[in-house]
């Protein structure tokens, strides 16, 4: 089901948006959302003290869409932040517990894959991104690279097969990355392309249209610190840069608080200041 804004005419300001309610209201999901909890979150909470925002982790797992999505089914979450559409079995979940949920798109992210710093390939191609983390690809000798075994790092709650080795966080797998020469994994724009120690991995449709998902040129290690890779905005919003995702605002329609937060929030996030805020942050821009 694709997604219907919560509001008929995006407005410029925060400040602009009517109906946001007061209240403590509890929130989560995707790790991707990281960047916005932190930098957007605090700017929406300046304008509206009394709309307070909690964030809240999963208790016995890492944090993602699957779980921000269980959590707010289970009652836990009065909105949920993911970076996936809904499964069919998630919609068939809360149709079982009388839930109607909806999703609002609110900004696009890039899927980039990092390596060590070492590797020495021009890029991937998607054919070759996907059969990478497929395990069909199995030795960086295949992709131009030197004779050496692919490791594949994933995450445990959206990878699976034996090729993997998983790790619970994104944070974790650029750590692991920064330190493994075989090394790959793929996360969000937004949350790898600024990081020190690892790099970004150019994708095209083929081997000759291959298009850096971070501003060229690309920060020298050496320099990484002082300054950081940001985000190529304008090769994902033009589709240069193929491997993009729609981030999404889940709301309970439940016709009470909850619904009227989680509206509010998505209503938030599309105007025109929120939309900016998104794209500092490294994504893109939906309107």
């Amino acid at each position: 089901m694709e997604a219907i804004p919560a509001i008929s005419q995006p407005q410029k300001t925060f400040a602009a948006i009517e109906n946001v309610p007061g209240g403590l209201f509890s929130y989560g999901g995707s790790t991707v959302w990281a960047p916005v909890r932190r930098d957007i979150d605090q700017a929406i909470q300046t304008v509206f003290p009394d709309f307070e925002l909690r964030y809240v982790n999963p208790s016995s797992e890492a944090p993602s869409s699957t779980t921000g999505v269980r959590m707010l089914l289970e009652g836990i979450l009065d909105f949920a932040q993911t970076s996936r559409a809904l499964t069919q079995e998630e919609l068939q979940e809360a149709e079982k517990r009388g839930l109607k949920l909806q999703e609002v798109v609110v900004a696009l992210d890039g899927e980039v894959a990092i390596a060590h710093p070492s590797l020495n390939i021009p890029g991937l191609t998607v054919d070759q991104f996907n059969d990478i983390f497929a395990g069909r690809i199995k030795n960086w000798q295949d992709v131009g690279g030197p004779d050496l075994p692919i490791q594949v790092y994933g995450k445990k709650d959206r990878d699976s097969g034996d090729w993997f080795t998983m790790v619970d966080t994104t944070t974790e797998a650029i750590q692991k990355i920064a330190n493994d020469p075989a090394g790959i994994f793929w996360s969000s724009a937004a949350l790898v392309i600024p990081q020190c120690g690892v790099k970004p991995l150019p994708v095209g449709t083929s081997a000759d249209t291959l298009v850096a998902p971070y501003q060229e040129p690309a920060v020298p290690t050496a320099a990484c610190g002082e300054q950081r890779n940001q985000v190529n905005i304008a090769a994902l919003r033009s589709g240069q840069y193929p491997l993009t995702r729609r981030m999404r605002v889940v709301i309970n329609q439940n016709g009470q608080l909850q619904q009227q937060a989680g509206e509010a929030y998505a209503a938030l996030m599309l105007t025109d200041q929120g939309q900016s805020l998104l794209e500092q942050s490294g994504f893109v821009r939906i309107r």
